[in-house]
């Protein structure tokens, strides 16, 4: 929760891309899903991010691969058993386009709400019955 201040700080920004199939990934059960995605959905008017939904059936302009986050001259990878840094420029720019391809697959505003509210409506109907 601590480092989710920084979305209110007014110095930093985020651009997140995630695909569909992450809202319905069941972590916590019903009741955490529809916290979570009540979260995202008070958060994604923020200025201080862009959120992107790749729908469940978009084409994607690449393979799937693992998540990452990129920040600046950086890209960092979580692994089950450790996490791994990259810095060497080459790694960087392949990185760097595969969001620019994820980005480019994602849909944003409106449309990335109407998904946010259906994954919420499965949850909240899964949590009551």
């Amino acid at each position: 929760m601590q480092r989710q201040q920084v979305l209110y700080d007014g110095e930093h920004r985020y651009d997140v891309v995630l695909g569909e199939q992450a809202l319905y990934t069941n972590i916590g059960g019903p009741e955490v899903m529809v916290e979570q995605i009540d979260r995202i959905l008070r958060d994604i008017d923020l200025p201080s991010l862009t959120l992107g939904i790749i729908p469940a059936a978009a084409p994607v302009n690449m393979l799937p691969a693992h998540g990452f986050n990129l920040h600046g001259n950086e890209v960092y990878r979580e692994l089950v058993s450790s996490s791994v840094n990259v810095t060497e420029q080459s790694e960087l720019d392949l990185y760097r386009d595969a969001f620019r391809r994820l980005s480019d697959a994602a849909i944003y505003g409106g449309d990335a709400k109407e998904i946010l509210g259906k994954a919420r409506s499965f949850w909240s109907e899964a949590r009551h019955g």
